[in-house]
C-alpha cells in the first residue's frame, strides 16, 4: 500500500491546522462573546426576563423602555459627553507628549538618554491607587476639585502617556537613518523633521496609541469618583453605578442598556481600527 506524498498530502495537513486553529479561537472567543451577547439582548428584555429560569438570550417581546428611562433617570446624555470630549482630549494630548518625548528619546543623543528612559519607564510601575492622595490635595490646592481638569491631566501625562512614549520610541528607533540626513540637507530642523518626515510614517504608531489611551480615559472610575461629586460631571463609569431604584435595588435591564450604549462603539472603533493597532503594536517591537 502506497501512502500519498507530496503537495496533496501537504495541503490536508495544512487545511487540518487551519481547522484546528480556528476551532480553538472560538472555544477561546466564547468567554469573550457570549457576556457581551447577553448584555446586548438582555438590555431589551423586560426586568423580570433578565432572571428568568431557564434562562434565554433573546426575548420574544423587546423593548427599548430600558433606554429611554436610562437618560430619564440621570442626565445620561451629559455625562455621554463628559467622557468623549475628555477622551479625546486626553489622546491629542497624550499622542502629542508622546511623539514628541519617544522621537527625542529614539533620535537625539544626550548623556543620560537611556537612564532617563528607564526613570519614565519606572512609572508604569507605580499603580495610580498610591498617588491619588497626594495628587488630590494638589487638585485641592489648586481649587480643581469637582472639574475635569484631574481627569484630563493626570490620565493624558500618567501611565498611559509613559506606555505611548515607549511604543513611539521603539518604532522612532526602527525608522531608517537617512531620512533624518536627507531631510537635513533640505534645510529641516528637528521639529521640522519630527512633524513632516516621522509623524506621517507613525501612522500605525499613532493609531495603537490613540486605541490604547482613548480606551483608558474611556474606562477610568477611580479618578473620577476620587474627584467628581455632581451628578452633572460624571463619566460613564461613574454613573452606570448610579442605576438604583428607590429602595437601593439595581435596575438591571436599565443599567445593561446604558452599559450596551457606553461599550458598543467603543469595539466598533475597535474593529474598524484593529488592523492599524496591530500593525503599530508590530512596529513598535522592531529594534531595541
Amino acid at each position: 500500500m502506497k501512502t500519498e506524498t507530496g503537495p496533496r498530502a501537504t495541503s490536508g495537513a495544512a487545511i487540518a491546522r487551519r481547522v484546528v486553529l480556528y476551532l480553538s479561537l472560538v472555544v477561546l472567543a466564547v468567554p469573550f462573546v457570549v457576556p457581551t451577547v447577553w448584555m446586548i439582548a438582555s438590555s431589551f428584555k423586560p426586568l423580570s426576563e433578565i432572571f428568568a429560569s431557564p434562562p434565554l438570550i433573546f426575548t420574544s417581546s423587546p423593548t427599548f423602555d430600558a433606554y429611554v428611562e436610562a437618560f430619564e433617570f440621570q442626565p445620561f446624555a451629559h455625562q455621554y459627553l463628559n467622557s468623549v470630549y475628555i477622551a479625546v482630549l486626553v489622546t491629542g494630548i497624550t499622542m502629542l507628549v508622546s511623539s514628541l518625548a519617544g522621537y527625542a528619546f529614539a533620535r537625539i543623543r544626550f548623556r543620560g538618554r537611556n537612564l532617563l528612559f528607564l526613570v519614565v519607564l519606572i512609572g508604569l510601575l507605580v499603580p495610580g491607587e498610591v498617588t491619588i492622595v497626594p495628587l488630590f490635595q494638589m487638585f485641592k490646592q489648586f481649587g480643581m476639585i469637582n472639574t475635569h481638569w484631574p481627569l484630563i491631566l493626570v490620565t493624558a501625562l500618567a501611565a498611559p502617556c509613559v506606555l505611548a512614549t515607549f511604543i513611539m520610541r521603539q518604532f522612532f528607533i526602527a525608522l531608517p537613518g537617512e531620512l533624518e540626513e536627507a531631510a537635513r540637507l533640505d534645510g529641516l530642523g528637528r521639529l521640522g523633521i519630527w512633524w513632516r518626515i516621522c509623524l506621517p510614517l507613525a501612522k500605525p504608531a499613532l493609531s495603537a496609541v490613540a486605541i490604547l489611551t482613548f480606551l483608558a480615559s474611556w474606562n477610568l472610575y477611580l479618578e473620577p469618583t476620587v474627584y467628581i461629586t455632581s451628578p452633572e460631571l460624571f463619566t460613564l463609569p461613574q454613573a452606570l453605578t448610579r442605576y438604583a431604584d428607590a429602595y437601593g435595588g439595581e435596575m438591571w435591564n436599565t443599567q445593561l442598556a446604558a452599559a450596551t450604549m457606553t461599550v458598543v462603539p467603543v469595539l466598533a472603533v475597535f474593529l474598524i481600527a484593529q488592523r492599524q493597532f496591530v500593525d503599530g503594536l508590530a512596529h513598535s517591537g522592531l529594534k531595541g
